[in-house]
């Protein structure tokens, strides 16, 4: 088994459904797939930067983006938490997968939220659909309290029950 330093052989991707562009919900993601990879992500979709082309299906550079994402190893998917659920943004970005296997590799649900009421949202709506899309998902899904996006200590107890999931599936680097 690799060491929890030691980085990931394959592709890291994390995708953010935030309106806001450059958020704490990126920043909680991108550090979610660098403790479980080692290094920083191969792949960053910031939807928010995205613009009308999310809703062109005709988009090369959208569909790129998904081509990406869809072959990734490990893909960090994000969201504020909204109306206890994930953004639209980041559904439109989602229901451009196949169904089934539109996603090869493991998916992290995340979602950051106000207080502690919608702590289950990211198991109850965002991790079904990263499942139904072909992801594996490789332990319980992740709830972070907004203003602790940053406290490495609201993230200890799940990546130490996940990493090790992560390595044993994955491996690390050649």
């Amino acid at each position: 088994m690799s060491s929890p330093h030691e980085p990931l052989g394959g592709t890291v991707a994390v995708v953010v459904g935030n309106p806001k562009p450059a958020s704490r919900t990126l920043a909680a993601a991108t550090y979610v797939a660098r403790e479980l990879a080692g290094r920083e992500p191969d792949v960053v979709v910031d939807l928010a930067t995205l613009g009308p082309a999310l809703l062109d299906w005709a988009a090369p550079d959208v569909a790129e983006l998904v081509a990406q994402v869809g072959k990734a190893d490990l893909v960090v998917a994000a969201s504020p938490t909204y109306k206890g659920a994930y953004t639209g943004l980041l559904k439109l970005f989602l229901d451009r997968f196949d169904g089934g296997s539109g996603l090869t590799g493991l998916a992290v649900p995340l979602l950051l939220g106000g207080s502690p009421a919608h702590a289950l949202a990211p198991e109850l709506t965002l991790r079904p659909v990263l499942t139904e899309l072909g992801a594996t998902v490789p332990g319980r899904a992740l709830y972070v309290i907004d203003k602790q996006h940053d406290d490495p200590a609201a993230y200890t107890a799940w990546l130490d029950a996940t990493r090790p999931v992560v390595r044993a599936v994955l491996g690390g680097a050649a």
